[in-house]
């Protein structure tokens, strides 16, 4: 976000100071609001996060094909991204808690049921309801962090915090049967429910600082800048969505040590944390799109190197960049999209947006092994869709630096 100049006794803070105060700010803006939302945006994003695991679950302990694995995946986070469009059509004229109750609900319903119904074509509409559910529930929490007195700031905690969960399902989930992956999902959804009076039930548009308001009252094309971030964040998810859905099954089958996929995949998550903060610390110098722009270029080149094969050291290098850039992408386009949007409307369909790009990669993925193209053709799909949402910010920041300059270098 754009941060107009603190002073105090007429000194400008900068650097640490600054950071610690707007750290401060943002706690005492509203801490009850911003707990609950954190741990929802980390249930709600669970089997995003834990999708190579899961994706290796249904194969292994249900029995389901590499092809239908792909379709299961992507209709679970393509109703993640339904479940966050209806919710923020509405989350300005409805009860915040009761869409979060019924997400809970829907969540709650669908991973029940999945519990007695095994076989692939019921899975597949109830990895939907759930997803669909989940959508709902995530969005509201989206929405908490794009309107607080610092969204990109909060946007960077819910990041952090993504890299532990992430570690933590790696390492917890595969020791679990298919049944206990579900109850996992189930009681975090339920356990909710105590907090749910810490969401605002119509909470008020926050105040934007001066330097912002008179930049985008000149800016009338702010929501149309808004909508080009989410379709570039879709794009780029289409990356995320397959690669990681796959990558432990392409691995696998290249005979990689199981071991030692099993093993990567741990710590190459808690690699997102440094992601994360040299993340924080860039933006703070060179702004939110120029280190984008590199960012989405290494991750197209860590990824589409396994088009040519994958030995050990090739999947080493592109699990361990993939999740370093994942999440530092995350706080670029992330923080991008806080810069057209100041009540939190857009944020509302990040998982929307992330979610579509989730259900597009896993099924063009999908189709690309059905039709027997093998994996290389997948990390060449995903390549591409990392470079065409790398081309879109890049038109984006020459189109801002000609018209508006102090939002195209906004930290």
């Amino acid at each position: 976000m754009i941060n107009g100049d603190i002073l105090m006794t007429g000194i400008t803070k900068s650097g640490l100071a600054l950071a610690i105060d707007d750290w401060r700010v943002l706690i005492n803006d509203d801490w009850r609001s911003l707990t609950i939302a954190l741990y929802m945006v980390l249930v709600g994003y669970g089997v995003l996060v834990g999708i190579p695991v899961i994706s290796t679950a249904w194969v292994t302990k249900l029995g389901f094909t590499e092809v239908e694995v792909g379709r299961v995946a992507g209709m679970d986070l393509g109703g993640l991204s339904a479940g966050a469009i209806v919710a923020a059509w509405t989350i300005n004229h409805m009860n915040r808690r009761l869409i979060v109750l019924m997400g809970i609900f829907l969540a709650a319903l669908a991973n029940g049921l999945c519990l007695k119904y095994i076989d692939y074509e019921t899975v597949l509409w109830l990895r939907f309801l759930a997803g669909f559910g989940s959508g709902m529930y995530t969005a509201v929490a989206m929405a908490v962090f794009g309107m607080s007195i610092r969204p990109a700031l909060a946007y960077n905690l819910m990041l952090f915090s993504f890299a532990f969960s992430q570690a933590l399902e790696m390492r917890i989930l595969p020791q679990l049967s298919m049944n206990g992956i579900y109850w996992v999902f189930i009681v975090c959804f339920l356990l909710t429910l105590p907090f749910l009076g810490w969401i605002k039930s119509y909470p008020k548009p926050r105040s934007v600082d001066a330097t912002l308001e008179s930049t985008n009252k000149s800016n009338s094309s702010k929501p149309l800048l808004a909508w080009v971030c989410l379709f570039a964040i879709f794009l780029t998810y289409i990356n995320i969505g397959a690669y990681w859905t796959y990558i432990e099954l392409a691995a696998l089958d290249s005979n990689t040590n199981p071991e030692l996929v099993s093993e990567v995949l741990v710590w190459a998550s808690l690699c997102s944390l440094l992601g994360c903060l040299i993340a924080t610390l860039l933006s703070n110098r060179f702004g939110l799109l120029r280190p984008l722009l590199i960012a989405l270029i290494t991750m197209a080149t860590g990824v589409g190197m396994l088009a040519f094969g994958i030995n050990e050291p090739k999947f080493l290098m592109s699990v361990f960049t993939f999740n370093l850039l994942w999440i530092f992408t995350d706080v670029y386009q992330m923080g991008s999209l806080a810069n057209f949007d100041h009540g939190g409307n857009y944020a509302a369909y990040l998982p929307a947006a992330q979610g579509l790009g989730q259900i597009v990669g896993p099924n063009i993925a999908a189709s690309l092994l059905a039709i027997n193209l093998g994996y290389s053709s997948v990390f060449v799909m995903c390549w591409s869709a990392a470079m065409l949402a790398m081309l879109i910010y890049w038109i984006l920041y020459r189109y801002l630096r000609n018209r508006y300059p102090t939002i195209a270098d906004a930290t």
